[in-house]
């Protein structure tokens, strides 16, 4: 028998190696700020400018006081109510309006598309105006509703839908329609479960993006106790200094639901996004 036969012999590509130790440096960059953050909200404050990467006097004092000296809970509260409503009802408009566009005929629906897509290239800033005069003249200012309306849909999220509900073959909703199925039912039963990765993405974009969101909430709330997470946190920091102990452990504290979303639906954000990149 000779020696070493059989054994096979795996010569690694250097340029694995480099892609190995490239995803290595950009997770690090990427983790790294929320372990400073994390780090930095066990700290007392005293020691705050302290650049050890591990507390020397660990504490958990600063979550207390977030906790209890603070509104954030109420704030906490807030963006989590009006980030989960805004959530269910682009999740619910635009996939409905997404499967309109894609499997309904009618006059004008390439026209209405367009105008749709059109609003995208309108930047958010432009809008504040409006949706400010419009807040103050239905008397929405410092409300819930007032906070939520600009969100309800997305032009965005329709033409994701849109695009996904064109690849629903026909033939199944020509086959619910022999069967006496309604044209909602055909929308709610056949074309949506068919496309739920593209949904959870939508999801999890829009939780995420009203979850963050500061300019909109920043003009149209004027009581401490309508105001959400980021609008809260930034009240830490002022002409007389600055609280970064609080500010990094009610930071750390908000991005916790986050966290919760990608764990429990990691494997719909894979598959989502890697489908919306593959979807022409």
């Amino acid at each position: 028998m000779v020696p070493g036969a059989g054994v096979e012999i795996r010569r690694r590509d250097p340029r694995t190696g480099l892609a190995y130790l490239t995803l290595a440096v950009g997770t690090v960059l990427v983790a790294f700020p929320f372990y400073w953050m994390v780090a930095s909200a066990l700290k007392p404050f005293n020691e705050m400018f302290d650049l050890r990467l591990i507390p020397a006097h660990p504490t958990l004092l600063n979550f207390a006081e977030v906790l209890t000296r603070t509104r954030f809970p109420r704030w906490f509260g807030n963006s989590l109510i009006v980030a989960t409503i805004t959530t269910v009802s682009v999740a619910f408009f635009d996939s409905l309006v997404g499967y309109v566009l894609a499997k309904l005929q009618f006059p004008g629906r390439g026209f209405i598309f367009v105008m749709i897509l059109a609003t995208l290239m309108i930047p958010t800033e432009m809008l504040v105006i409006p949706w400010y005069i419009m807040s103050s003249a239905y008397g929405w200012i410092n409300s819930y509703w007032g906070i939520m309306f600009p969100g309800l849909m997305s032009a965005f999220g329709v033409f994701l839908i849109r695009q996904f509900m064109s690849g629903v073959p026909d033939e199944l909703l020509d086959a619910g329609r022999i069967d006496g199925v309604t044209e909602f039912g055909l929308y709610w039963r056949i074309a949506l479960p068919q496309i739920r990765p593209a949904l959870a993405a939508l999801c999890i974009f829009t939780f995420l993006g009203n979850w963050n969101a500061f300019l909109w909430p920043l003009i149209v709330i004027q009581g401490a106790d309508m105001r959400t997470l980021p609008v809260g946190i930034a009240l830490f920091s002022g002409e007389a200094g600055s609280s970064w102990n609080l500010i990094m452990a009610s930071s750390a504290l908000a991005v916790l639901p986050v966290l919760a979303v990608f764990v429990v639906l990691q494997r719909q954000i894979i598959e989502g996004v890697t489908l919306t990149g593959l979807r022409s």
